[in-house]
């Protein structure tokens, strides 16, 4: 039976947001990625809407919500996500966050834990790992390439292609689209002041979390993936930790049936 998908749009007072909803009973809030919006939480709430009342907004400046003009910011996320459960009488909650979400589903929990029953955290972002300042700065070059010389790169494809160099620059130009039709993530990762992204990162607050933590990981994401998946599990006090081994950094669409398992199997296991 296909699984009936309530849309739905409120009225805050930082915009207006878009959410998804299914299902009745505990409620879970799907927090999505740095490069997606709700729609990659579809297929793992179908698996899990049977059982659990099911929400997953774009988040502020993401998919169908607004994209106000204001500067946004980590805190600013979680009171958007405070006022979204406020308007809906939620008063706690299983938060899920991937990516971007699970660096904004554990700032919640250590702003307003009396609200949270425990988290899902799939591949979150928010700690610093070894060398993240010089790949930031490497991101920050990328995605502010002028126009003309991504032209220029196109124009020179049977050159770079001679010398061996045309997959990386191809990459490395798709990963600019990407950052490009994602700005408010651009933003919130690599764009703003160091100073600002460091006062939000969690590396010094995490042991502060006191509710179960879940921490997924793909086996096949990156090395910095990992590092931030491996920091969150050293740091929480009470944390379980799974590799999903044939996984990227897609976890939500790649791994749906797999990480709706454990999701069911964590919070069966942490009334």
């Amino acid at each position: 039976m296909d699984t009936l998908f309530y849309i739905s749009r409120r009225k805050l007072s930082q915009g207006l947001l878009f959410w998804r909803e299914a299902g009745a009973g505990i409620p879970v809030i799907f927090l999505h990625g740095s490069w997606n919006d709700s729609s990659q939480w579809v297929s793992i709430i179908e698996s899990l809407s049977p059982k659990f009342h099911c929400f997953a907004p774009d988040l502020l400046g993401f998919g169908e919500s607004e994209n106000p003009n204001i500067h946004h910011s980590i805190d600013l996320q979680v009171e958007c996500l405070a006022e979204f459960l406020h308007a809906l009488k939620l008063e706690k909650v299983y938060l899920v966050g991937h990516s971007l979400g699970g660096w904004i589903a554990a700032s919640y929990a250590l702003k307003y834990p009396e609200q949270v029953h425990s988290l899902v955290l799939l591949s979150p972002e928010g700690v610093e790992i070894e060398g993240q300042e010089k790949y930031l700065q490497k991101l920050r070059r990328l995605i502010n390439l002028s126009p003309l010389l991504v032209k220029i790169l196109k124009l020179l494809r049977p050159l770079t292609k001679i010398l061996g160099l045309h997959e990386k620059i191809e990459q490395d130009l798709q990963q600019r689209q990407v950052f490009l039709q994602y700005p408010i993530a651009s933003h919130l990762l690599f764009q703003r002041q160091q100073p600002e992204i460091a006062a939000e990162l969690l590396q010094n607050r995490l042991y502060l979390i006191e509710v179960p933590v879940l921490v997924l990981q793909g086996g096949k994401d990156t090395p910095n993936a990992l590092a931030k998946s491996q920091t969150y599990t050293q740091l929480l006090p009470q944390v379980d930790f799974k590799i999903i081994a044939h996984a990227g950094n897609d976890l939500p669409e790649s791994s749906a049936g797999v990480v709706a398992g454990d999701i069911q199997d964590f919070i069966h296991g942490n009334w």
